[in-house]
């Protein structure tokens, strides 16, 4: 809540409230980096990469595959969550899935939960109640008859679920990996969680991306157009 009470006090400290006040439609008021940034910062690191036309369809078949990913795309998100553009995602059918991340990837207790990240108009087939959340401030308990998607369930057994829908324009990327997967497996979610290492912040730029992918047990980078592997 702390980030969201800054953005709160911020027309207040324009002078008296003179900034517009509306409702908060998403959480992507962060910077973005472009292809030519990325592939800077990939040349000064002398990091080996492809350029992809498709990196959904890339990350999606890598998924279905149970390769777990870093995935940098559009504009940061606002606050401690990770919404889409700034994510480490895996595949949620593995039952194991969230104790691999925990240790090779976050470096953190085995039983921490993971939440899904998929389309709007699949929230009621997942979730036992739905309801708009753009910026991630809500769990909700998970539809009954979906237990198979083991790794996104709490060390307790309960199912939970951040609700995080993929429709608008600047999570479009994400979205269509969501669709690409879906298509490859009948499964239309992933899991996700923030793009960071335990006790760090969410990957700003796309050094930081690079640093934190080789400081940890993920397969594979897409950084905008580029794929990097290990």
């Amino acid at each position: 809540m702390e980030s969201l009470s800054a953005l709160a006090l911020a027309p207040f400290l324009d002078g008296g409230a003179r900034l517009p006040l509306r409702a908060m439609r998403h959480a992507y008021l962060g910077p973005s980096f472009d292809d030519d940034a990325i592939e800077t910062a990939l040349k000064t690191y002398k990091i080996r990469a492809s350029r992809l036309s498709d990196p959904a369809a890339t990350a999606a078949e890598m998924l279905s595959q149970g390769k777990i990913l870093g995935w940098y795309q559009g504009r940061m998100e606002f606050g401690p969550r990770a919404l889409g553009n700034r994510s480490i995602l895996a595949d949620p059918r593995d039952p194991e899935m969230n104790i691999k991340v925990n240790n090779a990837v976050k470096f953190r207790e085995w039983w921490r939960p993971f939440a899904p990240s998929f389309k709007k108009e699949a929230a009621s087939e997942y979730l036992e109640s739905a309801y708009d959340s753009p910026v991630y401030d809500s769990h909700r308990p998970g539809a009954p008859g979906k237990a198979r998607r083991h790794s996104l369930r709490h060390s307790r057994g309960r199912q939970c679920a951040g609700r995080k829908p993929s429709k608008k324009k600047s999570i479009r990327s994400t979205t269509r990996l969501i669709d690409e997967f879906g298509k490859r497996t009948g499964v239309p979610v992933v899991m996700n969680t923030s793009f960071n290492l335990r006790g760090e912040a969410i990957v700003h730029t796309p050094t930081d991306a690079i640093r934190t992918f080789f400081s940890s047990g993920m397969d594979a980078l897409l950084l905008g157009s580029f794929l990097v592997e290990k």
